[in-house]
């Protein structure tokens, strides 16, 4: 494996980490929430940096429905990382406590709230888009085996299915759509079941990403031939 796919592949693995403790915010403290922001900001920069020939070509070449999509996503992620990272600068009771910012904190509040639950949702999609891809990295060198296969594709619907029960228990729907403005946390919850929730939302939403991608590459498959 080249030495950039492995940076790419653990970039990557990293951010993901980084997103699920992200999302536990109250449970990790506040401290450690706005640390890992800023990691996750720089390794946001480094996935891009990483993939800078994909941003180069985003002018070039024919536009498929997959590709239309793919750049949506990327687009609004960039829209959602620029509002994480203007609302946690105000928000910030640490790192960036020494900075002479007032006011702002209401309006502030609200858009890191937004921006926080529609990045999850939008990077584990655009993750979903490229899991054939992630996969074959991962798998490279191993015969292929359809017992395996089968396997995989059961595990990935269980997860995908808890994860539909997740989204709803946990009410990420509800502070997507901002029908409330506080997140409300069970303290006597250990971190690692709410981690397992949030993993099996991710699993949803990847399913979502993974399966539209195949939908839209068929479907420019079909209008070429036509």
């Amino acid at each position: 494996m080249k030495s950039k796919m492995i940076a790419k592949l653990i970039c990557d693995v990293l951010m993901t980490a980084a997103l699920l403790l992200l999302m536990a915010y109250e449970m990790v403290g506040q401290a450690a929430h706005e640390w890992i922001g800023i990691g996750m900001f720089l390794l946001f920069l480094g996935h891009h940096i990483l993939n800078i020939q994909w941003c180069k070509h985003i002018c070039k070449g024919k536009y498929t429905a997959f590709r239309v999509f793919q750049t949506l996503i990327a687009a609004l992620l960039l829209l959602c990382m620029i509002g994480l990272a203007y609302s946690g600068v105000i928000l910030s009771h640490h790192v960036f406590s020494a900075l002479p910012i007032q006011g702002g904190r209401s309006l502030a509040r609200t858009l890191h709230m937004l921006c926080s639950y529609w990045c999850f949702a939008l990077m584990s999609i655009h993750l979903g888009l490229h899991w054939t891809v992630i996969m074959g990295i991962v798998s490279k060198g191993r015969k292929k085996s359809g017992g395996r296969t089968i396997l995989l594709r059961v595990i990935a619907t269980v997860i995908a299915v808890y994860g539909v029960y997740a989204f709803f228990t946990r009410q990420v729907g509800i502070y997507m759509l901002l029908r409330s403005h506080f997140v409300f946390f069970n303290y006597e919850e250990p971190l690692i079941l709410f981690l397992i929730d949030y993993v099996a939302i991710m699993g949803f939403f990847v399913f979502i990403g993974h399966y539209l991608s195949k939908i839209l590459k068929w479907m420019g498959r079909k209008r070429k031939k036509a």
